[in-house]
């Protein structure tokens, strides 16, 4: 396809389309995305997942410089144990770990790794054990232990 005829293609679908952020039901039922992406017939691929990855832990680790002011202090291997933990609780649920948070910017690691396993978080997290050994090792999640 032309790129002339690929960019006013590109045009016309986001007129026609619209944008959505977030997933919505079109009009024919159908689970949707974007401008127009069916997520039911086509999802999507490997290469926008870890395009949407790249973003994910871009937006947790800006929010979470913003947020904590300890934050950047820590070691690359804690900021990627914070940010693992904000994709399953989100930055709000991350910051209602009060005590966890506390040990943190005093440095006290071993307390943090304990306030870990003792959170709501770590009844329903299978990563909480790994997660709560690695910030008292100062160990990257993808770590061997």
């Amino acid at each position: 396809m032309l790129s002339e005829t690929k960019t006013t293609l590109k045009q016309l679908l986001f007129q026609t389309q619209g944008y959505k952020r977030t997933p919505y039901l079109n009009q024919d039922g159908v689970l949707t995305v974007g401008i127009g992406r069916n997520l039911a017939d086509r999802g999507i691929s490997l290469s926008e997942a870890y395009i949407m990855l790249e973003n994910d832990i871009d937006y947790f680790d800006d929010k979470l410089r913003d947020l904590l002011d300890f934050y950047c202090r820590l070691s690359p291997a804690r900021q990627a144990i914070l940010i693992d933990m904000c994709f399953s609780l989100g930055v709000i649920g991350l910051l209602k770990l009060k005590d966890m948070l506390r040990c943190l910017s005093e440095g006290e690691y071993e307390c943090a790794s304990r306030n870990m396993l003792m959170s709501d978080w770590a009844k329903i997290s299978n990563r909480a054990q790994e997660l709560a050994k690695f910030m008292a090792l100062d160990m990257s999640p993808t770590s061997e232990a």
